[in-house]
């Protein structure tokens, strides 16, 4: 690839990765309520689902889901319904996570696992990821050179994008912790952040078949 070529795709990869949604929403919720480094558990299954997603659309899922409007009915059904359910849990709490200074041990009420398991599952269940995946890789890929570390390097540079804007959300998050803290205010960020998960949810339903 050349420089000029791997320059567009890492300024495509980190416009996108910095545009705010369901990854990032996950990151920014999960740093206020546990901790910027408990949010590194989210952070990395997401970014683990990044190379699940980008392989399927390297093997063809992408192709599928334009052919096949129940497999893309199904996907999409079911990253809408995970994210409207995180957005009832958001919405629906009834703690402040703002009453006291930003945790930094590892808290037993969200384990890590269930915590790696949140981000991953955004992650999957998102056919637009695929979709994008599908539709950027071909421009950057030479039919003629080995697949393998092509997938590898395009995917790590986009991986490597998606893992800075959350660390980037969480820091600004962190700053905003203390302004915060009012239980009005604390009260409207999970209102917030419940309807944005909400609303991402049934955009995603709203979401076309491509074929």
């Amino acid at each position: 690839m050349t420089a000029s070529a791997w320059l567009l795709f890492i300024t495509i990869s980190l416009v996108t990765a910095f545009s705010p949604g369901p990854g990032i929403l996950l990151a920014v919720s999960n740093a206020v309520a546990w901790g910027p480094r408990k949010t590194l558990c989210s952070s990395a299954g997401n970014v683990l689902g990044v190379f699940a997603v980008s392989g399927a659309a390297m093997a063809g899922l992408g192709t599928l889901l334009h052919s096949s409007a129940w497999l893309f009915a199904v996907l999409k059904t079911l990253g809408a319904l995970y994210l409207i359910y995180l957005g009832y849990r958001q919405w629906t709490s009834q703690t402040s996570m703002f009453d006291k200074p930003l945790p930094t041990e590892a808290q037993t009420e969200k384990t890590n696992a269930v915590l790696f398991r949140q981000g991953l599952l955004v992650a999957l269940t998102n056919p637009k990821s695929i979709l994008f995946f599908t539709a950027l890789f071909p421009q950057f890929i030479h039919a003629q050179a080995p697949m393998l570390p092509q997938f590898l390097a395009l995917t790590s540079a986009f991986a490597a994008c998606v893992l800075s804007s959350h660390m980037a959300y969480v820091l600004l998050a962190r700053h905003t912790h203390r302004w915060l803290g009012t239980p009005q205010r604390a009260r409207v960020f999970n209102r917030v952040c419940g309807g944005a998960f909400g609303l991402l949810g049934l955009s995603l339903l709203r979401l076309k078949s491509p074929h």
